[in-house]
């Protein structure tokens, strides 16, 4: 007797194989920890007057306060949601599920938002020049990291495409069109 659960594994595992280093996405999740670095350890130096800087603190500390704290409830919802499907590769697990509920009826890809408004937050909170090139720049590659997984992604699941015309990718829709 033919055990199809073992050749079907065995069939995931070839097709796998036949992805090369990078095919998968490996060398965008490096290139995003490098980044993530660099964005930590640069210079927080404020573009505007230090008396500026130190008036505006109450308000700058409630900005950071939000930001990060809205990051964390997305992130962490959206790692919750994926528990057994979630990778650090833009390329989806053999035994994923869409997920459209929760936090990923906000945005598409919740996870890279919430990295996206935590240095938004930052930037903010420390008025730094070379933060916000670096958060646009963030904006800049998670988009295109983010559109590499949706092709994979309406391979794996066709419905992905209606999907994506329902639900914004960073930046949640709260208001619908007047018309």
């Amino acid at each position: 007797m033919v055990d199809f659960r073992a050749k079907i594994q065995e069939r995931r595992i070839t097709q796998q194989s036949k992805l090369s280093l990078g095919k998968r996405g490996e060398y965008l999740v490096i290139f995003q920890f490098i980044l993530m670095i660099i964005f930590v350890f640069l210079s927080a130096t404020p573009c505007v007057d230090a008396g500026l800087v130190r008036a505006m603190a109450p308000f700058r500390w409630f900005i950071l306060a939000c930001t990060w704290g809205a990051a964390l409830l997305l992130g962490a919802s959206a790692s919750r949601q994926l528990r057994k499907f979630l990778t650090p590769l833009p390329y989806p697990v053999d035994h994923n599920q869409l997920v459209t509920s929760g936090a990923y009826a906000l945005v598409r890809h919740p996870l890279y938002s919430s990295l996206l408004l935590a240095a938004t937050g930052w930037t903010l909170f420390t008025m730094s020049l070379a933060h916000l090139f670096l958060t646009l720049f963030g904006f800049i590659f998670f988009s295109y990291k983010a559109s590499r997984e949706e092709r994979w992604l309406t391979e794996r699941h066709p419905e992905y495409a209606d999907y994506s015309l329902r639900v914004k990718r960073f930046i949640p829709r709260f208001f619908k069109p007047l018309i």
